[in-house]
């Protein structure tokens, strides 16, 4: 039912909902008991609707397992200060190893044999930061190449600008850039607003 019908008891007169109204009494326990009802048939269908967008999701889920001995690449998380979409180029993610699984700490977290230079960084993650190791490490970038944060996170630099353009809205021009990145191939290059490029 709509909220208006569950507070006031009665049918929302609308153009689309047109009826005569009638003033319902209650008194004492018939209004407790009403209330009751009406509580009861919302919760039933809010529990339909949950289950029902939980079977859907399930379809989808896998549960992802690694065993002990297990290769597996560490996701990490490109940081500068401007905001390039919200992605690294080409819509990827990026990741660093790989990486063997020596523990498995619970349900859902993997402890790593890091090497040296991530000592500072906690060895235990997260399965969703995790991805398995495939016959091909062509895209492979070890963290001496990016340097690594602690919160595993790095910093993308900016090599030089290959084009200048002005994209034109109604009352003002906003000048664009297409920068090169450090690590990054041409192809990936992305448009950046200038002012944001001289921070």
């Amino acid at each position: 039912m709509a909220p208006y019908e569950a507070l006031y008891s009665r049918k929302c007169r609308t153009s689309l909902f047109w009826t005569e109204l009638s003033e319902g009494k209650f008194f004492g326990v018939d209004l407790v008991k009403d209330a009751e009802q009406k509580v009861r048939v919302i919760r039933e269908s809010l529990k339909a609707a949950s289950d029902r967008q939980k079977s859907y999701a399930d379809l989808k889920r896998k549960d992802i397992e690694y065993q002990v001995g297990d290769k597996v690449f560490l996701k990490v998380s490109p940081w500068k200060k401007v905001l390039r979409f919200g992605r690294k180029g080409k819509l990827s993610p990026r990741f660093i190893g790989p990486y063997e699984v020596s523990e498995r700490v619970g349900p859902v977290a993997y402890r790593l044999i890091l090497p040296p230079e991530l000592e500072k960084i906690h060895n235990v993650f997260h399965v969703s930061m995790l991805r398995r190791y495939r016959s091909d490490p062509s895209h492979v970038i070890t963290p001496s190449e990016i340097e690594i944060q602690p919160n595993l996170s790095y910093e993308e630099e900016p090599v030089r600008i290959l084009m200048r353009e002005a994209k034109e809205l109604r009352n003002k021009k906003i000048p664009l850039v297409k920068v090169l990145w450090h690590k990054h191939g041409v192809e990936e290059a992305t448009w950046e607003l200038e002012g944001s490029m001289k921070d």
